[in-house]
């Protein structure tokens, strides 16, 4: 198939700093800014609540009445957003066409008494999030970022960009045997990064939180910090036809389905179904929780819409019958020190398209019928795309595709853009296939 000729959903001008090469396009330039201003999960959805908010969209709060009014509403929650779209004339069991992603990613997370140190180097106890590669977080300058909750329950974002923190690694003089043996880090005892010199003192950290957001003394009462390496997404390669950068995993699905149902929703009336984003929270960790897949967040925000339009429990159920979402997450494009690992027949490359993702044991929620309907929307956006399954030896991790099957009973396909160093620090994609992805959604959303 030949790549897409339709205009990006999101396409502003390429940075006038760099030479343009023929990978160069405004979509991914724009979804670097979109990595680089999303340090947490609290910040990513404030960033597409900002870009929803410019096509037009709402917000609606949870403890409000909802109207039935046509037009793009969200919804915030923490680190999650759902966002949709009703069209003129859309009844009430009007189906959704869905687009899944979290926001989350594996990284180091502030303990709720961080305040800590030895032998005369001040620390922060932190705890493993997720399943991180923890030797990439090693010799890396780290900034501070999430959220903190103050005296009268409101939130404020932290972003403490620059270097502050630091996870050193032993010395080799110190450790023979590393590059023979492997490295070994113990989680409680390695991983802990430094943050100066001096004694310790109890309540340090969140003074200096409370001082960096312009906050009085005492004012923060609760906190969801997190460690976030400070280096910004590069063009890699020759030709730059890479893209280095972190939380690819899952934000670049994030910043393409912002992207889609902004474009979808500009189709308006001519719309069959209503398209709606869906990125939720605590996907690495198993999505268990107020804002996570396996929360009742999503079923909610769909059954409140269609009582809004005045449907009943019938409306609700043949609306869900209806429906179907594309659960977009990244992927292993095949490694080229490591291609044993993979399935043999199933080798995807970057810049090749999206991935369609299979396993037969519902790690993965994609059947034939799924198959079908990812393969019309790439078809109708010009979109190549590749496949992806398992080697039968090598497990697969899973998405949010499963438990969004399971719970609502929605038909989910899963999809994704390959990339290598998954759960790094930083990982890597092709600087085309973003575009695609957003393309493909884009399409499915409209159908």
């Amino acid at each position: 198939m030949s790549n897409s000729s339709r205009p990006s959903p999101a396409a502003p001008p390429a940075s006038a700093s760099r030479t343009p090469s023929p990978f160069d396009h405004g979509h991914t330039d724009d979804l670097m800014s979109f990595l680089a201003a999303s340090p947490s999960p609290y910040h990513a959805v404030a960033n597409a609540a900002e870009r929803l908010e410019k096509a037009g969209f709402r917000q609606v709060a949870e403890t409000d009445a909802w109207d039935g009014e046509s037009g793009g509403k969200y919804v915030l929650r923490g680190g999650a957003i759902i966002a949709w779209y009703v069209p003129e004339g859309a009844s009430a069991a009007t189906p959704y066409r869905i687009v899944g992603a979290h926001t989350d990613s594996p990284n180091l997370r502030v303990k709720p008494i961080p305040d800590t140190g030895a032998r005369g180097w001040r620390q922060v106890a932190v705890e493993v999030y997720g399943g991180t590669l923890l030797n990439t977080w090693l010799d890396r300058d780290l900034g501070l970022s999430g959220r903190v909750t103050l005296r009268d329950g409101s939130h404020r974002l932290v972003n403490v960009d620059r270097a502050l923190l630091r996870v050193p690694q032993l010395a080799v003089h110190l450790d023979r045997t590393v590059n023979a043996d492997g490295l070994k880090l113990d989680k409680q005892r390695h991983m802990t990064p430094i943050w100066g010199l001096g004694e310790v003192a109890e309540g340090d950290l969140i003074a200096f939180v409370e001082e960096e957001t312009g906050l009085a003394a005492g004012e923060v009462r609760g906190w969801d910090l997190m460690v976030h390496s400070i280096e910004p997404p590069a063009y890699l390669g020759r030709d730059e036809e890479l893209v280095a950068g972190p939380r690819m995993d899952n934000l670049l699905s994030v910043h393409a389905g912002t992207a889609a149902l902004t474009a979808a929703a500009a189709a308006g009336s001519a719309l069959t179904t209503i398209p709606v984003l869906a990125a939720f929270d605590h996907e690495e960790n198993g999505s268990q929780s107020d804002t996570g897949a396996d929360g009742p967040l999503l079923g909610t925000v769909l059954e409140r819409s269609v009582f809004a339009r005045g449907g009943s429990y019938e409306a609700r159920a043949r609306a869900f019958a209806g429906t179907i979402c594309l659960s977009s997450d990244t992927g292993h494009a095949v490694h080229p020190n490591y291609s044993e690992r993979h399935e043999p027949g199933h080798h995807p490359m970057p810049n090749g398209g999206p991935i369609l993702k299979v396993n037969v044991n519902q790690r993965y929620a994609t059947d034939g019928s799924g198959r079908a309907v990812f393969a019309a929307a790439c078809e109708r956006a010009e979109v190549p795309w590749q496949s992806f399954v398992s080697n039968n030896s090598m497990p697969c991790g899973t998405t949010i595709g499963p438990i969004t099957a399971a719970r609502h009973g929605i038909t989910t396909v899963d999809i994704g853009v390959a990339i290598l160093s998954m759960h790094s620090a930083r990982e890597l994609c092709g600087a085309k296939d973003p575009y695609l992805l957003a393309n493909a959604l884009t399409a499915f959303l409209e159908g």
